[in-house]
C-alpha cells in the first residue's frame, strides 16, 4: 500500500465510525491513554449501591452508570444530545432532556446523589439545588490544557484557558454553597497510533479541536500521519481532576422529583435536543 493510499484509507475508516453512545473500544490496538488512579467506575458502583436516588449529567450513552451491578431505586439521568440520549435510554431506566448548562428538570432537595463523567459544563447551582441536604457530588472532570499538544500540532499554539482549572472548580462550587471535600488533578498520557485514530478521536470529543472536519485539517491530518510514520506513534497528555462536594443547609421541599419535561425511558418515545 502506498504511502497515500493509507493515508486516505486511515482517514476515510476514521470518518466512517459512528459517534452515538460514549464507548470508546474501537480505539482498542490504535490508541491509549493511561486511566485516572482513582477508579471511577468503581467508586460510582459503590456509591450508588448505598443511596435511595441518584442523578447522572450529561451521562453520555450512560455505559459508565449502567455498569454498576446495584441501581438505587431512582436513577435519572440527563443528555442532551440526540445520538447519545438514544443509546442511553436504552442503559438506563429514565433520562431526562436537559441542555448542559441547566436549568436541571427536577424539583429541589431530589437526590442523594449527583454523578457526573466528563461534563461540558458543571451547573453547579444547579447541582446545589438538586441534592438533598448532606447530598453529595461526585465527579470525574476533564482539566485545562487537556491534549493540548494535539490541539496545537492540528491549529498552532493556542491559549490554556482556566475553566476547566481545579481552581476555578473549587472557586464555583464553593461559590453555590458546597463543601468541597475532595480534589484530585492527574495527567495521563496518551498515544495514537494511526491517523484514523486522531480523525475518530477529534470528531468524538470536539473541544480539542473546535469546528474539526477532515476536509478542513487534511494537510495537518496529513502531517499527523507522516509524524506517526516516523515515530510510531503521537503522543498527548490528557488532563483530569476528580472532585467531591457535600451540600449542607436546610431541608427544602421537593414535592416530587421530575418537573414537567419531556423525557426519554425504556417504554417512552426518545426526546430530541441539540448536540451539548
Amino acid at each position: 500500500m502506498s504511502f497515500m493510499g493509507s493515508f486516505q484509507e486511515l482517514v476515510a475508516e476514521g470518518a466512517a465510525v459512528p459517534l452515538d453512545g460514549w464507548d470508546f473500544s474501537w480505539f482498542s490496538g490504535r490508541a491509549t491513554e493511561e486511566r485516572p488512579p482513582w477508579g471511577y467506575a468503581a467508586q460510582i458502583a459503590s456509591r450508588l449501591a448505598r443511596v435511595e436516588s441518584a442523578l447522572d449529567l450529561q451521562t453520555g450513552g450512560g455505559e459508565v452508570t449502567a455498569s454498576a451491578p446495584v441501581q438505587p431505586p431512582l436513577m435519572a439521568a440527563t443528555e442532551s444530545w440526540p445520538p447519545n440520549a438514544l443509546v442511553a435510554s436504552r442503559n438506563l431506566p429514565l433520562v431526562v432532556r436537559a441542555p448542559d448548562e441547566g436549568p436541571l428538570p427536577f424539583r429541589s432537595s431530589a437526590f442523594d446523589l449527583v454523578i457526573s463523567r466528563h461534563p461540558v459544563v458543571t451547573p453547579w447551582r444547579e447541582v446545589a439545588r438538586v441534592l438533598k441536604p448532606g447530598g453529595t457530588y461526585f465527579s470525574q472532570q476533564i482539566g485545562a490544557g487537556t491534549n493540548r499538544e494535539l490541539t496545537d500540532f492540528m491549529m498552532g499554539p493556542q491559549p490554556v484557558s482556566d475553566a476547566r482549572s481545579v481552581e476555578r472548580a473549587r472557586a464555583d462550587a464553593e461559590a453555590a454553597g458546597l463543601e468541597v471535600l475532595q480534589l484530585e488533578p492527574v495527567e495521563l498520557r496518551v498515544a495514537f497510533f494511526d491517523v484514523g485514530a486522531v480523525v475518530h478521536f477529534l470528531r468524538k470529543v470536539l473541544w480539542t479541536v473546535p469546528g474539526f472536519t477532515v476536509e478542513r485539517y487534511r494537510d495537518r491530518l496529513l502531517d499527523m500521519h507522516r509524524h506517526i510514520q516516523e515515530h510510531g506513534e503521537f503522543v498527548s497528555t490528557s488532563t483530569r481532576f476528580l472532585i467531591e462536594a457535600r451540600a449542607s443547609g436546610a431541608s427544602r421541599n421537593v414535592g416530587g422529583v421530575i418537573h414537567a419535561q419531556q423525557a426519554t425511558s425504556r417504554h417512552r418515545p426518545h426526546a430530541r435536543s441539540q448536540p451539548g
